[in-house]
């Protein structure tokens, strides 16, 4: 006869809960090659480019990722540094601020895993990262602070592809925004303050966010709203007048409208009227990135100095800025409310 199986053997390993953080993703290197490779995922996806697949094939391999690669290489390659694609470094600082936050807040374990949309390290790895950990429940948030089908609802798309390859799925709670959270209007706005520590506030502050076609917001896509939302509580919480502030919209691709005002048109209107000096946040974008650092950092700030603007500042964004941190674990222990016990809540040292 066979030996008895004990009660405890049937018990499942212990499991954890994850937080699946993700960004939007970046080439391996600054050569038209690796653009190339990065540029065919991310405009393949139907969620960016919806155009029925059999007319955007060749438009997509046959006329921009043979033009297009060589020319974004050279602005990545003006970014670049020793740690790599700045948006990958500054994610992973994020990840690892974030898990030691985490570790501090709550008494059960929680594990970060980092996955970009696009590139490496993908979802699918870090998916793979979690369940090696056994986690049984998901946190998924998308550093997309407002939401749009083309980031937050990509992002989902590519998780449940992987998911629905597995026997054993985790439960799974999606943070859709958090466009309006009060800890992270109040991370921007501090994060601005600090900017502002030494010298005199710009005459103007420009909130400039990622651009979409305009048709997205006749079909639905509250992203233009969450923008604006966003914009204005900061503006509040820094007590700036009607006039002293202004919403745009950057990084437009092709010919039809995007949403509007551009961020590169108002910038030169704002330098033709002599505008002495002007600041320029990105409250959209997580994470400093090419159009951060290139597009608005030097483009635009050479747009608005040829124009006959004054002084220009680039504020960069909140990366792993404690305040940023802080949000986000609040964030994640708002999702997971419930998976976690009240009595886990770790309690600070007096």
């Amino acid at each position: 006869m066979s030996a008895s199986v004990t009660e405890e053997a049937h018990d499942a390993p212990p499991s954890v809960t994850g937080v699946l953080i993700s960004n939007l993703g970046t080439p391996d290197a600054p050569t038209a090659q690796a653009v190339r490779r990065y540029l065919a995922e991310f405009l393949w996806d139907p969620r960016v480019v919806d155009m029925p697949r059999w007319l955007w094939w060749p438009i997509l391999h046959g006329v921009i990722l043979r033009i297009r690669p060589a020319r974004s290489a050279h602005s990545y390659a003006k970014v670049w540094s020793e740690h790599g694609s700045p948006l990958l470094a500054n994610s992973q600082r994020q990840a690892a601020a974030l898990q030691n936050e985490l570790k501090q807040c709550f008494k059960e374990p929680l594990t970060v895993a980092l996955g970009m949309r696009y590139g490496k390290p993908s979802l699918e790895d870090a998916l793979n990262q979690l369940r090696a950990a056994n986690a049984a429940r998901i946190v998924l948030l998308p550093l997309y602070p407002q939401y749009s089908s083309s980031t937050t609802a990509s992002t989902f798309d590519a998780v449940a592809a992987t998911l629905k390859k597995w026997k054993n799925i985790p439960e799974l709670r999606v943070v859709k925004h958090y466009h309006d959270e009060p800890a992270y209007i109040k991370a921007v706005a501090e994060s601005i303050r600090d900017n502002w520590r030494g010298r005199e506030p710009g005459e103007r502050l420009l909130f400039s966010f990622h651009g979409l076609p305009q048709r997205f917001l006749a079909q639905g896509d509250p992203y233009y709203y969450e923008c604006h939302k966003t914009a204005r509580l900061i503006a509040e919480q820094l007590r700036l007048s009607a006039g002293q502030w202004k919403v745009s919209f950057q990084s437009r691709f092709g010919r039809e409208p995007w949403l509007q005002p551009y961020t590169d048109q108002i910038l030169q209107q704002w330098g033709g009227a002599g505008v002495k000096s002007v600041d320029v946040v990105c409250p959209g974008f997580s994470a400093d990135c090419l159009e951060t650092l290139e597009e608005i950092a030097m483009q635009n700030r050479d747009l608005f100095l040829q124009s006959g603007g004054g002084s220009y500042h680039y504020m960069p964004a909140l990366n792993d800025h404690p305040a940023h941190i802080k949000a986000l674990s609040a964030i994640v222990g708002k999702y997971a409310c419930g998976w976690l016990d009240t009595d886990q809540v770790a309690v600070p040292d007096e």
